[in-house]
């Protein structure tokens, strides 16, 4: 069996030459957004992105066209958008067709000669070099923090632990703040909190693999409390190895919220006690299974992770200095929860309901009974095994006239006083929201959220900004804390560049290194006590193998970082100076 796979502008041709006689084969596969076949093979049916299409008999070494095209006003970018995980299905058996694309390859660097400054990134607030290096190969320090720095530089393969003496002083200073000064002689730490002594340890670390270390004085502070990077795990499984070296990654780069993204329309993923059949029906998808396989590069894919791997997650991250914060989806983005549940929808709902994904009904209905019985006794399972205190909702991409055709949800409106689907998504969200306080947790959730007439979530809710900054500041003016997200910049799932070859999604932007920091959190000074963080996000519809992540996060994560810790500006330039110095210390590929 072989089979090929070329873009052509807008038309994506597929040849499959079969190795023996086929009586009337249907193709199957998935992408980026509903696909539709314009020529050599008929639509039969699909849901989302995965399509299935009727293919004529194929004859042994005959080479058979199938061409295909993205509907909905979608058009392929680049490689990534050809047919993932292509196979046939005939009466009594699934053939895999043979095609394993590379994922994305990071772009090369132009060598713009040395950074003049400390190799760091982020960039400390001040350096007052005193004159002078000092070598040393490992450090002497009993701190709990310095402990935890030792176990990452180990599993780096780096030497962190010596004899040079490090001391540490403790003094009354701001959250993650420290002064870290080196001599000849050894080295003094002053901080507050474990996070100012992590930090102290990280930047030891990390100049410590780039030579000797510059005698000086080093103060250093974050911009941001919140300092994030995002991971969908439900569009592809990651082993939980891989989610921790992500987790390293943030710490040598300073930040600190992981926000763990773990149900979508996709899969459920987390082993829930309260629900349990949730997760065991979605956490794979394919040929036999409940959902179709759906960004899943093969016929069948997934995994779950259990609450002990979630607690092992949460320890690993907590000695980087890193929280936690899961988000489990609603009221949209909800296939799964929807077909596991169909009485969380109102079975005579006319409406359309379809998402950007080509979903339908993928929205619970807040006018059923079921919905809110899953919905509290996930939000309180969740919340409770996750110790950060902060559960993120979703709340994103509903789709338009939602719960308009559907009579039981127009009768909770006029109850409630509602007139449109954004009033009624303000109260479900804010309905949701006053669980998750009575919980004992802060809700968060995406920068929709704050939309209907009620003004939407509430409840000290904090929302994070993706589509553009423009919502974030409105929703900061309106009195919520925000995190900006803006997808234009720091969204790593996006391709680097407009070349065919690249690999990503294209929707809101190319983006370079040079993009993930020409940008300003906060553009009206105004709203600098609302907006309390940056973090980035990458979305997992395009990758079917976790190597594929690094080239994709790596080397636009450290724009991220620089976002987040730094208020001084860096230059396009320097950021690139630094991403160099960060491939020798940081290889593509963590742990493989």
């Amino acid at each position: 069996m072989d089979y090929t796979c070329r873009l052509d502008g807008a038309k994506m041709i597929c040849t499959i030459t079969s190795d023996r006689d086929l009586s009337a084969p249907i193709f199957c596969f998935s992408g980026m957004s509903p696909m539709t076949a314009t020529e050599g093979g008929e639509r039969l049916r699909g849901m989302g992105s995965f399509t299935e299409v009727a293919l004529p008999d194929l004859k042994t070494g005959q080479p058979h066209d199938v061409v295909v095209e993205y509907t909905q006003g979608h058009r392929a970018a680049n490689r990534a958008w050809l047919p993932l995980g292509p196979y046939l299905r005939m009466r009594d058996e699934v053939i895999a067709l043979p095609y394993h694309p590379k994922g994305c390859v990071s772009p090369a660097l132009p060598d713009l000669g040395l950074f003049d400054g400390l190799p760091l990134v982020p960039q400390p607030k001040k350096w007052t070099p005193s004159g002078g290096t000092v070598d040393v190969t490992g450090v002497r320090c009993s701190d709990d923090a310095f402990t935890a720095v030792a176990h990452l530089g180990q599993r780096r393969g780096w030497s962190f632990d010596g004899s040079f003496p490090v001391a540490i002083k403790t003094a009354d200073m701001q959250a993650e703040t420290y002064r870290l000064e080196i001599t000849s002689t050894g080295v003094q730490i002053t901080a507050g909190d474990y996070g100012g002594r992590f930090y102290a340890g990280i930047t030891l670390l990390t100049l410590m693999q780039a030579g000797p270390l510059p005698c000086g004085v080093l103060i250093d502070a974050p911009r941001f409390g919140w300092r994030g990077q995002h991971l969908d795990t439900a569009r592809h499984y990651y082993q939980p190895q891989t989610i921790l070296d992500l987790l390293d990654l943030m710490a040598l780069l300073k930040l600190n919220r992981f926000h763990w993204h773990f149900a979508d329309d996709e899969a459920f993923r987390l082993q829930i006690d309260s629900f349990p059949e949730l997760w065991r029906k979605t956490e794979f998808c394919g040929e036999g299974h409940l959902l179709p396989a759906l960004f899943a590069g093969a016929i069948e894919a997934g995994g779950s992770y259990s609450k002990d791997t979630a607690r092992a997650i949460i320890a690993h991250a907590a000695a980087l200095n890193i929280e936690v914060m899961p988000e489990i989806e609603a009221p949209a983005h909800a296939i799964a929860v929807t077909h596991v549940f169909p009485d969380t929808r109102d079975p005579a709902d006319n409406g359309p309901g379809t998402s950007v994904q080509g979903y339908q009904g993928n929205c619970v209905n807040p006018a059923m009974p079921k919905t809110w019985e899953v919905l509290e006794a996930i939000a309180k399972e969740v919340g409770d095994l996750f110790p950060f205190g902060h559960l993120h909702l979703g709340c994103d991409e509903l789709p338009e006239d939602t719960w308009m055709g559907s009579p039981k949800a127009r009768a909770l409106m006029k109850e409630k006083g509602l007139e449109t689907t954004h009033d009624l998504q303000g109260w479900t969200i804010g309905k949701l929201a006053a669980t998750v306080v009575q919980n004992g947790q802060r809700p968060a959730a995406w920068e929709e959220a704050a939309q209907g007439s009620n003004g939407g979530i509430g409840h000290d809710a904090i929302l994070f900004s993706w589509t553009g900054q423009g919502p974030g500041l409105d929703a900061a003016r309106a009195g919520y804390d925000v995190v900006m997200s803006p997808a234009q910049h720091i969204y790593l799932d996006m391709a680097h560049s407009a070349d065919p070859d690249d690999w990503g999604a294209s929707w809101a932007a190319f983006i370079s290194l040079a993009d993930t920091i020409n940008w300003n959190p906060v553009p009206d000074p105004a709203l600098a006590d609302k907006i309390i963080g940056v973090q980035g996000t990458f979305w997992s519809e395009f990758t079917t193998e976790d190597t594929q992540i690094w080239p994709m996060l790596m080397p636009r994560m450290l724009g991220v970082s620089v976002k987040a810790w730094q208020e001084a500006d860096i230059s396009a330039d320097d950021l690139t100076r630094l991403a160099i110095c960060y491939q020798t210390i940081w290889p593509v590929g963590p742990s493989a």
